[in-house]
């Protein structure tokens, strides 16, 4: 028996230091400096080598591209086999890296298929990265599409015009960041909080197009303490959002509005109709923009408890309670 429980233990701290092993992040340089090849292990031209190439970290690692300064022109995508993935751009600024493409609807055979840069792989991370696409206005032209649960986004620039940020699937948070955009730039049906970013819309149009298609759903976008910013409109104004899908959800939690922002607040989808069973609310608006009497009708005003729910804390948290206001303060 003595030898059978030595056996035992022996093998269960060759298990765990196995385990321990198959679980280092890996550190990789991308710069277009770089003289790298498919064969490197650390140094990388281009993001999409990188990420294709670079060493697996293994359960429980995870994969670090630090990005170097310089403007990629390149469509890059992080596939569902690269999980808990981070993009650190070693500038001093968020302008100091940008990853651009210009494809739009028309070029790229539909919406869902121009996106400048697309993540599915869960746990994604970004810091200090410009995510762009400068076809301009031309129609749907997605910067970044995001399907990556418990994904992070800090110190961040999404700059396009129509569809700019398609946050589609998971929990997102958005933190310290800038958006740019005209019509409807930042939609889909992610369960997303956007914490202290500028919003800023460079032409008439829609700040959202939330699609959530059920009641059930526990998705839609919450925007605390955002600074809503606009180019100058002319006579006209814009929206927070129209909805997308019947039941879109969207909650502005002590922003600043602008004087261009709409009276109405929110819009329906095709001119004429009703917000329908779209949930939009607000709660301590702020600025010339804060008209709340005048917004339309079916929107809302919350009290501060309600409000207390679309907190990051308590919206993103999922049954394994994830804190993402914890982890965005671990990136630099």
């Amino acid at each position: 028996m003595k030898r059978l429980h030595r056996f035992v233990l022996v093998t269960s701290t060759a298990i765990l230091l196995s385990s321990s092993l198959c679980a280092q992040d890996v550190h990789v340089r991308v710069s277009p400096d770089s003289t790298g090849t498919t064969s490197s292990r650390d140094d990388f031209p281009t993001i999409q080598m990188a990420l294709d190439h670079a060493p697996d970290p293994g359960p429980g690692g995870r994969l670090y591209l630090e990005i170097a300064p310089g403007v990629y022109h390149e469509r890059v995508i992080v596939t569902q086999n690269r999980p808990h993935t981070t993009f650190l751009g070693t500038g001093q600024k968020p302008s100091d890296v940008v990853i651009t493409a210009a494809q739009n609807a028309k070029s790229a055979g539909g919406t869902f298929l121009s996106s400048s840069i697309t993540v599915d792989g869960e746990a994604f991370q970004a810091d200090n990265i410009t995510f762009e696409n400068t076809a301009g206005n031309t129609g749907q032209a997605v910067a970044i599409s995001v399907r990556s649960d418990r994904a992070i986004f800090k110190h961040c620039r999404f700059l396009g015009d129509q569809d700019t940020l398609f946050a589609d699937y998971g929990r997102q948070y958005y933190v310290d960041s800038y958006i740019q955009g005209g019509v409807d730039f930042i939609f889909g049906n992610a369960a997303a909080v956007f914490d202290n970013n500028e919003i800023h819309i460079i032409r008439p149009g829609y700040l959202t197009a939330q699609s959530r298609t059920s009641l059930d759903q526990n998705t839609g976008y919450v925007f605390r303490r955002a600074h809503i910013t606009a180019e100058d409109l002319g006579d006209k104004g814009f929206y927070l959002g129209r909805p997308w899908r019947p039941f879109a959800r969207v909650v502005f939690l002590s922003s600043e509005m602008p004087t261009t922002l709409s009276p109405q607040g929110w819009a329906p989808w095709t001119k004429g109709g009703s917000i329908g069973t779209a949930y939009y609310a607000e709660f301590d608006s702020r600025g010339p923009g804060a008209r709340v009497g005048s917004r339309v009708e079916g929107s809302h005003q919350l009290t501060a408890d309600a409000a207390q729910s679309f907190s990051p804390e308590h919206f993103l948290a999922g049954a394994d309670h994830w804190n993402p206001i914890e982890e965005a303060a671990k990136l630099p």
